[in-house]
């Protein structure tokens, strides 16, 4: 099928991005990716920064479909995706269950730990924590992070007993739900997974390699300094297992469209630990899911037109 034609099946496309999170910088530049893209295809799309404007005036631009752009809370979460339900109007990306699932890290463990899914031990923080209790059953170092954000906001790696308070009043300043994870020594990996003709396929693993190993913020977007390696150079067999443990780990959430799961891999047995599922993941210009898309043979254009193509609804329901 022509782009001509593909693009005016879309009819009027609205890209969501910036919103009121943490990730509102990021998600200004995915969003904008998303819209130039969509455009150079012929797609009517239009930019639509729920930070800015109303949900009333959401409802009055009568989109046909809305691709989300949207990181973190209020529009990675299902808040979003609630909204759209009501409207009627068709979202790229997981519904409101799977993105709520996904977007707390202590019920995405929970799932996964349910189905024998391989994920980091774990212990959820408060300010009334015993601190050497949490050191003694999860060992040093540790990481300890926010529940529901993403883009490595709040993070740290605590490697002495006396840095744990502070990392928990850093990641306490980003969310009231706290984590504290068991740290996995090795390889830090990432599997994007891109519904296609109705069924989720594992894209190419990416490896990320880190200045110091340190894949916070800065070194994230900014730095320029990180590595990805696509293909990562895994042994052919043991990519195709992290692959298919991806795969069940995006099902078991009830993921659909999109997503991408940051993994680690254990350099003692070379075995995979789950970290989390994004369900908006990032398409910045070094974001994973394109990178891994592009050693699929897949453009980032093409991947747009895809996750766009494949928006729907929870239920079908009448629009506004």
């Amino acid at each position: 099928m022509s782009d001509k034609k593909r693009a005016s099946q879309l009819g009027k496309v609205g890209v969501l991005l910036g919103g009121q999170s943490g990730e509102r910088e990021i998600s200004l530049r995915s969003g904008s990716g998303v819209l130039a893209a969509l455009l150079s295809r012929g797609v009517n799309a239009h930019p639509f920064d729920p930070g800015e404007r109303s949900l009333v005036e959401l409802a009055e631009e009568k989109f046909d479909r809305v691709f989300i752009a949207l990181h973190g809370p209020y529009g990675e979460d299902g808040t979003m995706q609630g909204v759209l339900e009501q409207l009627g109007i068709p979202y790229t990306g997981s519904g409101v269950m799977a993105s709520a699932l996904a977007m707390d890290k202590v019920m995405t463990k929970r799932i996964w730990l349910s189905k024998n899914l391989p994920t980091p031990r774990y212990i959820e923080l408060s300010r009334q924590s015993d601190w050497n209790a949490v050191i003694a059953e999860l060992g040093l170092p540790l990481i300890v992070k926010p529940a529901h954000e993403g883009s490595t906001l709040g993070i740290s790696r605590v490697t002495t007993a006396d840095a744990l308070p502070a990392a928990y009043a850093l990641a306490a300043q980003y969310d009231k739900s706290v984590l504290a994870e068991e740290f996995i020594a090795g390889m830090e990996l990432t599997c994007p997974v891109l519904d296609m003709d109705g069924e989720p396929r594992a894209l190419p693993l990416v490896r990320i390699i880190a200045p110091d190993a340190n894949y916070d913020y800065e070194n994230k977007y900014f730095s320029g300094k990180t590595q990805y390696l696509c293909p990562c150079g895994l042994d052919e067999n043991l990519e195709k297992e992290i692959q298919a443990v991806t795969v069940e780990a995006y099902k078991m959430l009830g993921c659909r469209g999109w997503g991408r799961a940051d993994i680690m891999l254990r350099a003692s047995d070379e075995k995979p630990y789950l970290l989390e599922m994004n369900t908006s993941p990032g398409m910045t210009d070094q974001s994973l899911v394109p990178r891994s898309a592009r050693a699929a043979g897949i453009d980032y254009e093409e991947l747009c037109m895809r996750i766009l193509e494949a928006a729907t609804l929870d239920r079908e329901k009448t629009k506004w």
